[in-house]
């Protein structure tokens, strides 16, 4: 039987023409399809445009508005793809990781450095990948597929501003690859649990990154009004703590939860490694990133403290893997 796909639509450069302020999302979902009908011979489409914007301007409130969208139309498909503005792509893709967990089907990201209708885009191939794993029986979950790497969507990460390549899966092997219209497994991904959808993510979670000038009270003020951070140390966990402990002391009493990740994009991070991180380990407060990435850390804790405020409850959470988010070698579950 023919498989039944929704494409939903959301903007990025997939969807840009020129304008004269530059490029910009015009093309629908359905006009995107009008420039390969030969996807017809692959499936059946259906189409939604929930927004068209540049990535750039993608919030929490449309990961959840596209979690949404797919739980409401979840029995009437048998797999989603989701096209995408590429700057924002791999937050996007670890979001819809919490908010929608083993859902059974396959879950599809795409987008593409080059607009759709331009010479030598890499659109069309991004597209037809796509909707080939959509159709898959063997993929299930959220997936990132860019220049034919299938990637988990909690491992994905934008490592290039211009190159058709411009996707990595960070300290985690590709799920697969798609050579010719066929789909070469690495990893069987099955359901091993019930799927749960969730339709909220907590915004009061920041990003912040350590630097050699910081000051105690530059960090005092990102820290302000936060229920939790994570922090981008440098290397395998190291940060100026004579300076900067006693702002983490304070938050840690206000309740905010940190965790902490790394600036180098691939090796994780071992607080125990030196003692400028191994101090952090006796707070409670303090969560290990481990090898996450930061987009996924950061959506993690965000979809965790919209359902509990509990340290030991986030802690238990936040340690749990959630589609290859982790590896924690002290606490597994």
């Amino acid at each position: 039987m023919r498989k039944r796909i929704l494409l939903i639509g959301t903007g990025g450069t997939i969807a840009c023409e020129i304008t004269k302020d530059g490029l910009k999302p015009e093309f629908s979902a359905e006009e995107l399809i009008g420039f390969m009908p030969q996807l017809k011979d692959i499936c059946d489409i259906d189409c939604v445009c929930l927004f068209n914007l540049d990535s750039t301007n993608i919030t929490p409130a449309h990961w959840c508005g596209i979690a949404n969208q797919i739980r409401k139309n979840y029995a009437d498909y048998d797999g989603f793809v989701i096209t995408h503005g590429t700057d924002t792509l791999a937050y996007t893709a670890a979001a819809l990781s919490y908010l929608i967990q083993n859902p059974g089907k396959p879950v599809v990201i795409t987008g593409s450095q080059r607009p759709v209708g331009f010479d030598g885009s890499d659109a069309k191939t991004n597209l037809r990948d796509s909707f080939i794993c959509a159709c898959s029986d063997k993929l299930c979950g959220v997936t990132v597929v860019f220049d034919g790497k299938v990637i988990s969507a909690t491992r994905a990460k934008k490592i290039h501003t211009k190159s058709l390549s411009a996707f990595e899966s960070v300290n985690f092997p590709y799920i697969a690859r798609v050579t010719d219209g066929r789909i070469i497994h690495y990893i069987t991904l099955k359901q091993t649990a019930s799927r749960a959808f969730f339709d909220s993510v907590n915004e009061d979670v920041a990003i912040v990154k350590i630097f050699p000038s910081m000051k105690a009270s530059q960090l005092e003020k990102m820290l302000d009004g936060l229920k939790g951070a994570v922090i981008e140390s440098y290397g395998t966990g190291g940060m100026p703590l004579n300076s900067l402990e006693p702002v983490l002391e304070s938050a840690f009493r206000r309740g905010v939860v940190i965790v902490i990740t790394t600036q180098a994009e691939h090796g994780g991070i071992d607080l125990s490694a030196y003692a400028a991180g191994s101090e952090l380990k006796k707070y409670s407060h303090v969560l290990e990133g481990y090898d996450m990435t930061t987009e996924a850390a950061l959506a993690k804790l965000m979809w965790i403290m919209s359902i509990t405020q509990d340290a030991e409850q986030i802690k238990r959470m936040f340690y749990t893997p959630v589609q290859f988010d982790i590896f924690n070698p002290d606490y597994m579950i």
